[in-house]
This record gives structure tokens, C-alpha cells and sequence, in this order.
């Protein structure tokens, strides 16, 4: 099965643009094509944090002080 998808690459990893559908640890094989600058869509920081998917307690901004020294 082939399935092209756009990705970022950080200087060590390839992050994925769009959700994936595949179960963690799936082995792929990547073939590289470096998109010209004008077809180069911009990742802003919220569209990075939100695909990592982290959890926390809901008030972690209301109580910052109390969790950044965990």
C-alpha cells in the first residue's frame, strides 16, 4: 500500500502534517521529494503541540507554578 503525505523534517525526525492512521511502531519505508519554497506549507507551534497529543490536568495554566517543577 502507497500513501503520500507532506512532513516536516526538524534536523532528526519527520513529523507527519496530518493525522496518520497507523498503529505505533509500523515500520514504513520513505521516499524523499523536497517541495520547492513556493509549495512549502508553514507549521505554526499550536499545529505542532496539538499532533503530539499530550494530556494534562485541565487547569496546568491555572497552576503552572504548582507543575513546572514535577
Amino acid at each position: 500500500m502507497a500513501e503520500k503525505i507532506t512532513a516536516v523534517f526538524d534536523g532528526k525526525v519527520f513529523y507527519p502534517t496530518e493525522a496518520m492512521a497507523l498503529p505505533a511502531n509500523t515500520r514504513v519505508r520513505l521516499t524523499i521529494e523536497i517541495l520547492p519554497p513556493d509549495k512549502q506549507e508553514s507549521v505554526s507551534f499550536i499545529m505542532s503541540a496539538r499532533s503530539l497529543k499530550l494530556s494534562g490536568p485541565p487547569n496546568w495554566a491555572a497552576n503552572i507554578d504548582k507543575y513546572k517543577y514535577l
